[in-house]
């Protein structure tokens, strides 16, 4: 008769703890990222686009959203935006709302260091900015429209301007009110727009852009998302109000015609001050007309 020895099986308690206190410190390392170093990052991103016609003239235009000046995002941030901005030397700048996470908390102190950063920016077709839900509240109506004046931008709230470059061809650019606080409405457009070699429409929140897909647009600006402002492989981001069909970067909203969105994923964080995979960007745009 044989007798087996039955093997006792050896704990690893050991091999566990080490296993967990791995995956602390890669959730630490994630959570630092996340909170002190992708905030601050700043990617500058470059477009080709082509108008209809085929032209010869190249216009560029430099997109940034969503600053959201508060606790989480300091003037230093800002002037690093700025010195970006011009070492890309734009023809236009174009902001598409929120230039304060909350006025009322801290907008007043550093108001006219905002003032003079934004009024240092140069562009020789002009700087133009759309409301942005947080320009609303807070007591942050009067300031916004007050800063941007004094900064040179001309604040597009449902009008229009019609740019001319350097060869004569005429720009237009519309801008509508915020969707949330605001009253979006393009009565005061230009009816006709055959006449304009390239035709671009800026707006805060980008679910906003459906209403416009039978215009004659080529291309629509938004910002509003914050690119979900956390991306996983698991997970597509944060969701906000009309951002949640259109998050970041380029669609197609238009096969026909073409007509492109763009998401600007912007610069400063809301709710929670977390960026992960969703860099601050400045978006710009070199289209040939």
């Amino acid at each position: 008769m044989k007798i087996r020895r039955i093997k006792k099986r050896r704990s690893r308690p050991k091999h566990l703890i080490r296993t967990a206190g791995w995956l602390l410190v890669l959730l630490g390392l994630l959570f630092v990222y996340s909170v002190k170093i992708e905030p601050n990052l700043l990617l500058v991103r470059h477009y080709q686009l082509q108008g209809e016609a085929a032209g010869t003239e190249t216009i560029r235009l430099a997109q940034i959203s969503d600053i959201q000046i508060g606790e989480n995002y300091s003037m230093k941030q800002l002037q690093r935006v700025v010195k970006k901005i011009e070492k890309q030397q734009p023809d236009i700048i174009l902001f598409t709302g929120d230039l304060f996470e909350n006025y009322a908390v801290c907008g007043a102190e550093v108001e006219a260091e905002v003032t003079a950063l934004l009024g240092r920016l140069e562009a020789p077709l002009g700087k133009y900015a759309v409301w942005g839900n947080r320009d609303y509240g807070g007591g942050a109506a009067r300031a916004y429209r007050r800063i941007l004046d004094k900064a040179g931008f001309e604040l597009l709230c449902n009008s229009s301007a019609q740019i001319t470059a350097a060869e004569g061809k005429q720009v237009l650019l519309c801008g509508l009110d915020d969707g949330l606080f605001g009253a979006p409405n393009d009565a005061q457009f230009p009816q006709q727009m055959d006449g304009f070699a390239y035709r671009i429409l800026l707006l805060h929140e980008p679910d906003l852009a459906q209403r416009w897909v039978q215009s004659d647009f080529q291309l629509i600006l938004a910002g509003h998302s914050h690119g979900g402002q956390v991306r996983l492989p698991f997970w597509a981001g944060l969701r906000t109000v009309l951002a949640e069909q259109y998050t970041r970067h380029f669609y197609t909203l238009n096969e026909e015609t073409g007509q492109q969105l763009y998401v600007n994923t912007g610069l400063g964080t809301s709710h929670l001050p977390v960026r992960f995979g969703v860099v601050p960007e400045i978006a710009v745009f070199d289209i040939t007309i």
